[in-house]
């Protein structure tokens, strides 16, 4: 058994600046399939089917793999500096189709939570959310479903995104989960006052 430290010396794992520019091209294409799809996401019972019927990822393959081929050099570093969580070494050899599995499935997650939000937008403001806005929740929420999400400032979270799909895919973790927590969210949230937040972020 190896151990891994997910968080570097200063308790974060650093993610290079073409990881998380990679992560933000994964991002934009699965945010502009749906915006330009039929897909129609109604309640969170509903997201979760599709969840764990659908998968559709594949349509964002090369992107995908540019972002798995970047990320899986720092898991085997980290590993190779690992102290706190065990993991075995198959993980470590096997990184590469392991964040593929996750980044995928991760797609898919934020594509059908995203989905869900448009449509809640649409029916309690009569119109379709800003892309950006649409983004930033759909990030915020995916990442910590249990929060409520910060709209005053747009820029999207792209590090701690890649970190996640990272260290889930070298650990081997299902995120459906917390994604599952993050529809439950979704479905509470006031989104004409995060609206309203928004176009005073944009500015």
């Amino acid at each position: 058994m190896l151990r891994v430290m997910e968080n570097g010396t200063n308790g974060v794992l650093a993610i290079p600046e073409a990881v998380a520019r990679s992560a933000e091209e994964v991002v934009t294409q699965a945010f502009e399939r749906v915006l330009s799809s039929d897909l129609r996401v109604t309640t969170p019972a509903e997201a979760k089917r599709l969840l764990a019927e659908d998968d559709r990822s594949e349509e964002l393959a090369d992107t995908v793999q540019r972002f798995v081929g970047l990320a899986t050099p720092i898991v085997r570093i980290v590993a190779r500096g690992a102290r706190f969580t065990r993991v075995p070494w198959v993980l470590v050899a096997s990184s590469t189709m392991s964040i593929g599995v996750t980044v995928r499935a991760g797609v898919r997650e934020l594509q059908v939570l995203a989905a869900f939000l448009a449509y809640r937008f649409e029916q309690e403001t009569g119109t379709l959310p800003d892309p950006a806005l649409l983004q930033k929740l759909t990030l915020e929420l995916y990442l910590s479903p249990r929060k409520t999400p910060d709209v005053s400032d747009l820029r999207l979270p792209l590090v701690r995104l890649a970190r996640r799909w990272i260290v889930s895919g070298a650990l081997g973790r299902d995120t459906r989960g917390k994604t599952g927590k993050a529809l439950d969210k979704a479905a509470t949230l006031d989104l004409a006052t995060l609206a309203a937040i928004g176009v005073r972020a944009r500015v």
